[in-house]
């Protein structure tokens, strides 16, 4: 026989915040679903968000489901209880029962019976290809410019409760302030949280790593499991993965030159300025012979100029030659 949850532990009103808690729609307060957890035998959390990425990709407003199930508890239904008791006393004792049931009818898609169809809401999903970039306006007022061969969610009812979208790739953003509802972006293996600044955040460098760097504002890094955050200031870049956090000064010119299309460099090696055409201009540059890659480099600002262009730039600069493989330059010395 299935064990039930004793709901005397929690006040109706801690019943809907743990219900919100579950759903996203609001933070619920650590002590009280710590509280919660430490006796969730039936893995309500889990199954819980199992059930939010169901295929239908439809969300549950508790709001609306509490308000449903709270107006189905009425006197008809108290006056089948055998045991004689007060009337206010047993609404109270039901009010518990239905917030517990609506939490345990999450488990199946049953629950969408006590929601509108009006309040769910799908999932909009924006992806780049190799050589194309994105600008996404958001309902808040917010701007993402999105990197190549990047992906950016959220959902058609953005803004409404929480403002939560979720990235893979690269991608810039300009925040549209709002202190009651922070911008919440889920980047893989941690989250990024703030509340109203412009950023740029990568989730995928080759050692995995979440990386974000912050031109204005201030921006909290968090791995998923909140044991590491860090608190970002305008110039830094923080780094983040399951073992390690750390943040430094940025002193790299060039970070946002996939945005800004411009590049400049003093004294910088070829090897260093090969993997920037190759993230700013998508240019596959190799070196035949790697001595080429110790050469340095200064030179005024490559604004948004072709790649023909940029590699006869740097042949005539370093007496070099070139041929084209496909989509692949290699480099020859004369």
């Amino acid at each position: 026989m299935m064990e039930t949850m004793n709901t005397e532990r929690f006040t109706d009103g801690e019943w809907e915040e743990i219900a919100s808690a579950l759903s996203g729609e609001k933070d619920g307060r650590p002590e009280l679903m710590s509280s919660f957890m430490a006796d969730d035998n039936h893995e309500v959390e889990k199954i819980w968000k199992g059930l939010r990425t169901m295929s239908d990709e439809k969300e549950i407003n508790v709001d609306d489901a509490w308000k449903k199930v709270s107006s189905r508890i009425d006197i008809e239904t108290v006056a089948e209880v055998r045991e004689p008791v007060r009337i206010l006393s047993m609404r109270s004792t039901f009010m518990r029962v239905a917030a517990a049931s609506l939490i345990l009818l999450g488990i199946s898609a049953a629950t969408l019976y006590f929601v509108s169809t009006d309040s769910l809401s799908r999932k909009i999903t924006v992806a780049t290809g190799d050589s194309q970039f994105n600008h996404v306006s958001l309902p808040d007022g917010s701007r993402i410019f999105m990197n190549r061969n990047s992906e950016l969610t959220y959902r058609s009812n953005f803004g409404k409760h929480s403002r939560n979208v979720a990235l893979a790739g690269e991608a810039f953003f300009e925040i549209a302030a709002n202190p009651s509802k922070p911008f919440i972006i889920d980047a893989g293996k941690a989250s990024v949280k703030v509340v109203g600044t412009s950023f740029n955040v990568i989730t995928n460098n080759t050692d995995s790593a979440i990386e974000v760097f912050v031109r204005t504002g201030k921006v909290m890094l968090t791995d998923n499991g909140g044991t590491q955050s860090l608190l970002l200031e305008p110039g830094y870049v923080g780094t983040m993965d399951s073992k390690l956090s750390e943040k430094r000064l940025n002193s790299n010119p060039n970070y946002l030159a996939w945005q800004t299309r411009s590049l400049v460099y003093n004294g910088e090696t070829l090897d260093v300025v090969f993997r920037d055409l190759k993230r700013v201009f998508n240019m596959e540059i190799i070196a035949d012979d790697p001595s080429i890659l110790n050469e340095t480099w200064t030179t005024s600002p490559i604004d948004n100029k072709s790649q023909e262009t940029i590699i006869r730039l740097i042949c005539a600069t370093f007496n070099l030659g070139y041929s084209k493989d496909g989509d692949i330059y290699h480099l020859v010395k004369k």
